[in-house]
């Protein structure tokens, strides 16, 4: 009796479509980066190297500093729907983070060491975005994107003493809140502290969350077409690559620095 063979066909699982990524954030995000290197610049020539133009340059560039950081801020916040863990992401960017903060303080001393900058802010951002986004869903996009944005406005003078709105209205926080020697993360800091890089949950958090709040069109392709689109492929570079660039332009820049100290000497 002949056999019969018996056909199977191999079960193949359904290919899931790849999202576009979306250049106009890393276009974004390599323009932010860029002016933060440029800053760190000034600040390095001025602050330790005590260079007149350096300074000057500083006090020129200091106003902008809030916009540039805020727009990477916001940017992490809308790519917080794009990752697939926020809770890991944010444990790796805090064990980052901490590792800077143990070489600054070695290489250039207490003072200036980075006790609580942008990347131990955005790391606490992630994970609580992760622990959260379970019940952040239930609110509805742009009743999210207002309460945040609201609450980074009403929020903004914490590390100076006080909340709401200059010239507007205004409450001044107990002065005991920044007499206390770890409350820094939340943006109470006294007297005696000090951080070369300083980024405090309050108000940053909200603009973070706002951004998490407006990503959601991220997530379900809902971006102009025009954001799809890579135009400045040096930007988008530097935006891809944001995270090695800032953990290497410091030592570059004093590597710079030195050079030039040592020539013109």
């Amino acid at each position: 009796m002949a056999e019969k063979k018996v056909e199977t066909k191999a079960k193949t699982k359904p290919k899931t479509k790849k999202r576009p990524r979306i250049y106009l954030l890393d276009e974004l995000r390599g323009f932010a980066i860029i002016c933060m290197v440029f800053y760190h610049a000034f600040y390095t020539v001025g602050i330790f190297f005590d260079w007149g133009w350096g300074k000057m340059l500083l006090d020129f560039f200091a106003p902008a500093e809030p916009f540039f950081a805020g727009l990477f801020i916001l940017i992490s916040g809308i790519c917080s729907n794009l990752s697939r863990s926020n809770i890991e992401r944010g444990a790796k960017l805090f064990f980052i983070a901490y590792i800077l903060t143990v070489v600054t303080y070695f290489v250039v001393g207490n003072d200036s060491a980075i006790r609580f900058g942008i990347l131990h802010m955005l790391s606490i951002c992630m994970m609580l975005y992760g622990i959260l986004s379970g019940i952040c869903k239930y609110i509805p996009m742009w009743i999210g994107i207002i309460v945040n944005a609201a609450m980074f406005v009403f929020t903004f003078g914490v590390t100076s003493g006080y909340v709401g709105i200059p010239f507007v209205w205004t409450f001044r926080l107990p002065i005991e809140w920044y007499q206390t020697d770890f409350l820094y993360p939340l943006g109470f800091v006294g007297s005696g502290f000090s951080s070369g890089d300083y980024f405090a949950l309050l108000p940053w958090l909200f603009l973070f969350f706002a951004g998490g709040y407006f990503g959601r069109l991220a997530a379900q392709n809902k971006f102009p077409k025009a954001a799809y689109k890579n135009h400045i492929p040096f930007l988008s570079f530097l935006g891809k690559y944001s995270l090695i660039i800032y953990l290497a332009h410091q030592p570059v820049i004093f590597g710079i620095c030195e050079a030039v100290k040592y020539i013109v000497k």
